[in-house]
């Protein structure tokens, strides 16, 4: 009987970050995210294909006090549609037996009988 189940799923993500490379790991590090609050259990999670909706670079002067020291900073933002092959373990197929045991962690008392 085998419990895993292989699906191909397409996931939408979106990163940020000041550099192209920062805004790409961002966005591809989300997919362990939101495949894992759709399934009970993963096991593997492969990236098949990667599709670019948009990419945008956002660039804008920045001043310290306003007037003082400027500088232009850059920020990239980049959503991806990624196709990934998804290997889940189907926890409710399998079967548990049940054992009844003592308390591991109880202590245990002695039976105290009184003489009189």
């Amino acid at each position: 009987m085998s419990i895993q189940d292989c699906q191909q799923v397409i996931v939408v993500v979106e990163g940020k970050g000041d550099s192209k490379q920062h805004a790409f790991a961002s966005a591809l590090g989300d997919i362990q995210k939101k495949m894992m609050q759709e399934s009970e259990v993963i096991l593997r999670i492969e990236p098949v294909e990667v599709e670019i909706i948009e990419a945008t670079e956002e660039t804008y002067k920045e001043r310290f006090l306003f007037f003082f020291f400027p500088r232009k900073r850059t920020s990239y933002h980049v959503k991806l549609e990624v196709t990934v092959n998804v290997t889940t373990l189907q926890v409710n197929d399998v079967t548990f037996t049940k054992k009844v045991t003592d308390d591991p962690d109880g202590v245990q008392i002695p039976i105290i009988s009184k003489k009189i």
